[in-house]
């Protein structure tokens, strides 16, 4: 080992799963219990045991995003349904407990036909906003906001209306004011057409135009999932550091060490901790845990070593330490996160720095939360 010492980390599947299913779940819950599982099974060194517990673990997550991905459809087409004031019903969103993934999957599969069937009425409805208002209105007000209308009756037998109607229905229900107003302006010109070569042209033009603003509603939609799709990375990437850090301290907090938030910057949860013992009243050891990567140490003193005892002293802290570390890698190796040392100093090759920043006294307030709810 050494007195200073940079360790790659690695986070086991388990984990990295058990975490994104807590986000979802909002607490930790039976998906906890099971990446518990899928962990002991690792610390014991049984294979096909650690196998099976990961294998229902990664099929409960993956129902979860299922059922993620459902509730955030359901929030879409109600916000459409708001701005168009139409009477759709939708299918209440699941907030999922602790049901297992077979019940979850077939919730998706029961909910996505009526989701499928609510979209087709809402571009329905649009559909015939637009098509009554071309109809009915004089050219000059027409309105290319459709929002929260009633279509008045629909003149029968007139097969340019209905085509119109069955064109207008490709149009996506969540499509933006400004491609609303794209296609209203094009199928406005029926209304004064004289003839069915010019009604077509017409026809044609709003096919174009509606052909042009799913183009873009998709593209909108397509953005929309890449911002969730970093928020989700964000959050799990913080829920992981968080899990990391907290392990780090539980486990030397367990073998008698202080640990205390850094203070060489004022940024709080930075990732950087000192670590000092009661009969260190020299030393202490400045840790920083860089995300959920990578881990960084160096056992510093407090004051100038001012004789060969000092530096002894130094040695023999250094010896203490490098044994910690080693003995705190493995518990946390239990835990699932896993380090390669990539860089180390052995003890007594160089003097010890001189912490630059005061230090801290008395026991971190956190101390008496160190046997805090964990994520797995």
């Amino acid at each position: 080992m050494s007195s200073g010492v940079e360790a790659d980390i690695v986070l086991d599947a388990a984990v990295v799963l058990t975490l994104g299913m807590n986000r979802v779940l909002g607490r930790g819950g039976d998906a906890a219990g099971r990446g518990a599982q899928a962990l002991a099974a690792l610390a014991a060194g049984r294979a096909e045991a650690r196998e099976a517990a990961l294998a229902e673990v990664r099929t409960h997550e993956r129902a979860l995003r299922e059922v993620v991905e459902r509730n955030a459809r359901i929030a879409a087409l109600a916000e459409t349904r708001a701005k168009l004031g139409a009477d759709v019903a939708l299918p209440p969103p699941l907030r999922p407990a602790d049901e297992p993934a077979q019940e979850l999957t077939a919730w998706c599969a029961a909910t996505d036909p009526l989701l499928d069937e609510a979209e087709r009425r809402l571009s329905e409805h649009l559909a015939a906003q637009v098509t009554a208002q071309v109809f009915t209105a004089p050219a000059e007000g027409l309105r290319a906001d459709t929002g929260r209308t009633t279509p008045p009756p629909r003149r029968g037998g007139d097969d340019t209306q209905r085509t119109l109607e069955r064109i207008m229905a490709r149009l996506l229900p969540d499509a933006g004011e400004d491609e609303r107003r794209a296609v209203a302006e094009a199928a406005r010109l029926l209304a004064a057409v004289g003839t069915a070569e010019e009604a077509e042209g017409v026809l044609h033009e709003v096919r174009l135009r509606i052909r042009e603003a799913n183009r873009r509603t998709e593209d909108a939609r397509e953005r929309a999932r890449r911002r969730a799709a970093e928020r989700e990375a964000a959050e799990q990437a913080e829920a992981e550091r968080r899990y990391v850090l907290d392990s780090i301290t539980a486990a030397f907090e367990d073998m008698g060490y202080e640990v205390q938030p850094g203070f060489e910057t004022l940024t709080a949860g930075d990732g950087s901790v000192v670590l000092t013992k009661g009969a260190w009243p020299d030393h202490s050891v400045r840790m920083r845990v860089d995300g959920a990567a990578r881990v960084e140490a160096a056992m510093v003193r407090e004051r100038p070593a001012e004789s060969e005892d000092d530096r002894r002293v130094d040695v023999e802290r250094e010896r203490e330490w490098c044994a910690a570390f080693e003995a705190a890698r493995a518990r946390l190796a239990d835990g699932g996160i896993r380090s390669e040392v990539s860089w180390r100093l052995d003890p007594g090759v160089r003097e010890l720095p001189v912490s630059a920043a005061p230090r801290q006294t008395g026991a971190r307030s956190g101390q008496r939360e160190r046997r805090r709810e964990r994520p797995t």
